[in-house]
């Protein structure tokens, strides 16, 4: 039965060991796994819209981190996949670490360089090799927090200057750290993008502009990978028994 897989990275690195950091071994060891199995791989976009008979895998980056040149790219050429990565624009060039919640404490110490964004050169360089380039916003904010007009200013000058950096139309988003509601995606829906990425708990969304990807982080070695991309598991994520099992797992322990 044909299959469509969507993974979320955002960094490689050798000794980094943040949680959204995984080593190019391990990366390149998942993706040879699904290459195995028989997955094609594709871009964000075309995986949301597939309708074929082969199962398809679209590996997405958030953030722009330059391990991803340095390191995914190598390893994805080699194998013959193409991804996407999702900018954050108003970073992008910056020579000086990356910024804001969930990654500001890794700045002054030794692993602070991790933080560095690509250029928006080397990202004309993946698009030339084939990759998705999407918005991943301006400055990478909580959107659901945001008041209508920051919002549409967020999603509106990241779209532009994806669109003036690479050619093309930048039809493509993620929400930063996932979190997307209603009014969200219908502020991405009237500025223009027909494609969206989130973080969902439950893998139960059909909606373009919601698209649930399944995390990979630092904690994921063989066996919580292989469990998280299982059909099986993703099928009962997909489920509302899903919710019963978030409900169980927050009830006290039975004294």
């Amino acid at each position: 039965m044909p299959d469509n897989l969507v993974l979320c990275y955002h960094a490689l690195s050798h000794t980094w060991d943040a949680d959204l950091s995984t080593t190019p071994e391990r990366f390149e060891g998942q993706v040879k796994l699904l290459l195995k199995r028989g997955y094609r791989g594709v871009r964000f976009t075309e995986a949301v819209r597939s309708t074929g008979q082969s199962s398809v895998l679209a590996i997405t980056f958030d953030d722009a981190y330059r391990s991803v040149i340095e390191l995914a790219l190598p390893i994805l050429t080699r194998l013959g996949v193409p991804a996407t990565v999702f900018v954050p624009t108003d970073y992008i060039g910056a020579t000086n670490a990356m910024r804001w919640p969930g990654i500001d404490h890794w700045h002054d110490g030794p692993f602070e360089r991790e933080l560095t964004p690509m250029s928006w050169v080397e990202i004309q360089s993946l698009a030339a090799a084939g990759w998705e380039i999407g918005s991943h916003t301006g400055s990478h904010p909580h959107l659901t927090q945001l008041d209508d007009a920051a919002l549409e200013d967020e999603l509106t000058r990241s779209k532009a200057a994806c669109e003036r950096h690479v050619s093309g139309v930048c039809g493509s988003l993620a929400y930063p750290y996932g979190d997307v509601n209603a009014r969200v995606v219908a502020a991405a829906a009237k500025i223009g993008y027909t494609t969206a990425a989130a973080l969902p708990r439950r893998l139960d969304s059909g909606d373009p502009l919601e698209w649930p990807r399944v995390g990979v982080y630092r904690v994921d070695d063989d066996l919580r990978f292989r469990l998280k991309v299982s059909p099986m598991l993703r099928r009962l994520r997909s489920s509302a028994a899903w919710e019963v099992v978030g409900l169980v797992r927050q009830l006290p322990r039975l004294r």
